[in-house]
């Protein structure tokens, strides 16, 4: 590697999907593919990673360039001590050793974080959050959940379950799919959108006007016919946007008043549909949250999108590295001195 010029590998690991990268380290990426994330699971998952790692690295040489260090992210948990991780997207990786895998793999340096991670940390070093140090990204896909960063520091928690937004308790009646997800998640997250608007289709078949499609079975996309239904007015579609843009107030107030950020970043596929949910969201949180922590606060939509992930990678790659240097070089520095004063005394 002497000799090359740096850049870093970055893995971002999905359920369904793998996007994988090459950031420089002045935080320019420079390379991007994607892949389907392997259905087996367990080892053989892990494999897939360590082969899209080792093509980064080759990618890298055609460009002159190393990659000393890859930076990972997994949606679930990590466990920092041991290098287990809990994925439950993935198959097999309940409690599995991903880090202590890929590091007897690869050979060189390696961080694995959560998603919700990897999304603060990308955004507050490239993306919207830049210079800022209390940052909150809220992350509403397929579920919902939030990186946490205060004073500068991303928060983890005892488990690294910090930022498991999506169970926040937002209503008294408790519903038996709050088990799984939690309430925030199950009433409000993309899946829970497009569960909602497909049971209106089903009732309201009347919808289908503003679909061309005439059989509620045949629609492939609930959430774009209800989101055209109700920039059109329709009454029930309206309603549910609504109910959809109350829960997402209502989280987001939630947040500014327990951490007092400086910015919540929203990110996800919802927040696409500026009219539908994030101008609502924005005017709406004010009404619940603490009044001087709103003033605060700057509600923005993520500048770098899917890709703010493998920025978050790379960037914890790329502080290990930096540090691990910084060490070995004090290490020489006082095997130096060492040296010179044994010199002297004889």
């Amino acid at each position: 590697m002497a000799g090359r010029k740096l850049s870093i590998g970055a893995v971002d690991i999905g359920g369904t999907k793998i996007a994988t990268g090459l950031v420089n380290p002045s935080g320019r990426l420079i390379y991007r593919a994607q892949v389907e994330t392997s259905r087996a699971g367990g080892e053989e998952a892990a494999e897939q990673v360590v082969s899209l790692s080792l093509q980064l690295v080759a990618e890298a040489k055609k460009r002159q360039l190393s990659v000393p260090a890859i930076g990972l992210c997994i949606p679930g948990l990590v466990e920092p001590d041991s290098g287990l991780v809990w994925a439950p997207n993935i198959k097999g990786w309940k409690d599995f050793k991903l880090l202590p895998f890929l590091r007897k793999n690869l050979g060189r340096v390696i961080t694995v974080i959560s998603d919700r991670t990897a999304y603060v940390e990308g955004e507050a070093w490239q993306g919207a959050a830049r210079g800022k140090k209390n940052i909150i990204y809220l992350a509403v896909g397929t579920g919902i959940g939030a990186g946490l960063m205060v004073d500068g520091r991303v928060m983890h928690g005892q488990s690294d379950l910090a930022g498991a937004a999506g169970w926040l308790a937002l209503k008294p009646e408790f519903k038996s799919n709050y088990k799984k997800t939690g309430c925030f998640e199950a009433e409000a997250s993309g899946q829970a959108f497009w569960r909602k608007s497909k049971e209106l289709i089903r009732r309201r078949p009347e919808i289908l006007a503003f679909s061309r499609q005439t059989e509620p079975a045949a629609i492939k996309n609930p959430v774009e016919v209800v989101g055209q239904a109700a920039r059109a007015g329709q009454p029930e579609a309206v309603r549910l946007v609504e109910e959809i843009q109350a829960y997402l107030a209502m989280g987001v107030a939630n947040l500014v008043s327990l951490f007092n950020p400086e910015m919540i970043v929203l990110g996800g596929g919802l927040f696409k549909s500026a009219d539908l949910f994030f101008e609502p969201v924005r005017r709406k949180y004010k009404v619940w949250a603490q009044p001087l922590a709103a003033k605060e606060v700057e509600i923005v939509v993520s500048s770098l999108g899917q890709e703010a992930a493998l920025f978050g990678c790379a960037r914890s790659a790329l502080n290990l590295f930096n540090n691990q240097q910084l060490a070995g070089q004090g290490k020489k520095m006082e095997k130096e001195i060492k040296q010179k004063n044994n010199k002297a005394r004889k």
